[in-house]
């Protein structure tokens, strides 16, 4: 047997039944997620029908979740670091859980969108604990393709969505799917209650590593007298943003939201945070060029190609597929040749597949659920190693804060994509105005990533400092700087 084929069997033997229960158990939670997150997509023409709502203003319920998953990142993400990544786990699941049966009980258009936010702050959470979790449990060489294989658990949540949507709402109403949401987190949940710990932290734990906590350094003493209403004001920004506004008052929240974070970053994240907000950038890019994909595909099946609704389920079941099988290709693809490669080589291959999505038209059924299949596993399916990406700049003791405040800051990315994709839709047409956010933001990810841009900012600025200082930074209350950056 060659050393090449024996070298697989050596890494999988490596890995424990309890390397594998730690990875069952949030693969589940993140289907889960999946699941009970994409519903809403799922149903909006329904819920826009139901309500007397126009499209503009129904997507913003897709984006509704992202209004509070910035907080939800930094809140549950400073637990994790605290407290463990298990209880930060069981805690997400809980919220999501509940905000998605709640969705189901909806009465007007801001009832739905408040349960909505109840979403965003599990779905933070799960994506923050679950990530860091299974990523610290594994082997270091094998975490690209945990992360890989962990964020396949989201479209496959997605896929399973779809299917009970093509079988419910035809039988019965859309509140049917959000109530349905709630049952299969009973095992995650039940799951976690009995894993160990993850090993990275409890190693670290073990050594007398204090955890950051992220959350009592910005909103313990006199700190909390000015945070508090600067987390509130970044809130009521993001949810301005999201309604009718002027271009000009638009960019004016903008900056004030980004100047919000900004002051947050600096605070607890000390002479790390210009890597984080590089990162920051990064995700939101991300989020711009394959949200308008997932929120508004079943949209433009529905109203541009006539799609019925189980023609709508076998298109996105195709594009689950697509984008799992790419979760697990990129993360395999990481181990080998390293993660910015894996992301930045797949992106660059989805470039190629964009625009035939959108050209092909109406009746070619086939040809469009195997591009649609090529697409997600290129484009999304470069996300798998997008964890172990952003959580690889930061020390164990800040990891879960660093990574649920970065990604789910970055996160709004996704919040803006539905409206801003209807708002293109209205002069060029859903499908071109989908097509070109993929292009163009896809292009500006490969940059930060194959660049390396984020590590290059933070080398820069720590040049600077120490041009300034001469001898080593004393920065007693900020995380150490991580081995990559």
């Amino acid at each position: 047997m060659t050393p090449s084929s024996t070298a697989p069997r050596r890494r999988r033997e490596e890995l424990s039944a309890q390397d594998w229960k730690a990875f069952t158990a949030a693969w589940l939670g993140y289907a889960m997620d999946g699941f009970d997150f994409v519903l809403i997509t799922l149903v909006l023409t329904e819920i826009a029908r139901d309500f007397d709502l126009s499209p503009v203003t129904a997507a913003t319920l897709v984006s509704a979740a992202f209004v509070s998953r910035w907080f939800g990142g930094l809140a549950i993400g400073a637990l994790g670091d605290r407290f463990g990544r298990r209880p930060a786990m069981v805690l997400s699941i809980t919220l999501y859980a509940v905000g998605t049966a709640l969705c189901g009980f909806a009465w007007d258009y801001w009832s739905l969108f408040a349960f909505r936010m109840v979403v965003g702050l599990g779905m933070a959470g799960e994506y923050t604990a679950g990530a860091t979790y299974v990523i610290e449990s594994w082997p270091k060489h094998l975490r690209n393709t945990a992360s890989g294989l962990l964020l396949s658990g989201y479209p496959i949540g997605t896929v399973l969505a779809a299917e009970c949507y093509a079988w419910v709402v035809p039988n019965s109403n859309w509140r049917v799917l959000f109530w349905i949401g709630i049952l299969p987190v009973v095992l995650a949940v039940w799951l976690r209650r009995r894993l160990p710990e993850a090993k990275d932290w409890q190693e670290a734990y073990g050594r007398g590593e204090r955890p950051v906590s992220a959350t009592g350094m910005l909103f313990s003493g006199r700190r909390a007298l000015w945070n508090l209403p600067l987390c509130v004001g970044a809130a009521l920004a993001v949810f301005l943003v999201l309604r009718d506004q002027s271009v000009l008052v638009g960019l004016l929240l903008v900056v004030v939201i980004a100047a919000c974070f900004v002051a947050l970053a600096v605070q607890f994240a000390g002479r790390l945070w210009p890597v984080l907000v590089a990162l920051m950038v990064t995700v939101f890019c991300a989020f711009l060029y394959s949200w308008p994909l997932q929120s508004l595909l079943p949209t433009y099946l529905k109203t541009e190609l006539h799609y019925d609704p189980g023609q709508v389920s076998d298109a996105l079941l195709y594009a689950g597929l697509g984008y799992a099988a790419g979760s697990v290709l990129t993360g395999w693809l990481g181990d080998r040749f390293g993660t910015r490669r894996a992301y930045a080589g797949m992106l660059v291959a989805s470039l190629a597949v964009v625009w035939p999505v959108f050209a092909i038209g109406e009746g070619n059924t086939v040809a469009l659920w195997v591009l649609l299949f090529l697409l997600l596993a290129t484009s999304q399916g470069a996300s798998g190693v997008l964890p172990k990406y952003v959580s690889e700049h930061y020390p164990i003791r800040f990891r879960a804060a660093g990574l649920g405040f970065s990604y789910n800051v970055g996160a709004l990315g996704g919040a803006a994509a539905p409206v801003l994709g209807t708002r293109l839709a209205e002069p060029f047409g859903l499908g071109t105005a989908i097509a070109v956010l993929a292009l163009g933001l896809t292009a500006v990810v490969v940059l930060l990533v194959g660049l390396d841009v984020p590590a290059r900012i933070q080398r820069w600025a720590d040049a600077r400092r120490a041009a300034r200082s001469p001898g080593p930074p004393r920065f007693p209350h900020s995380p150490e700087t991580s081995e990559k950056v």
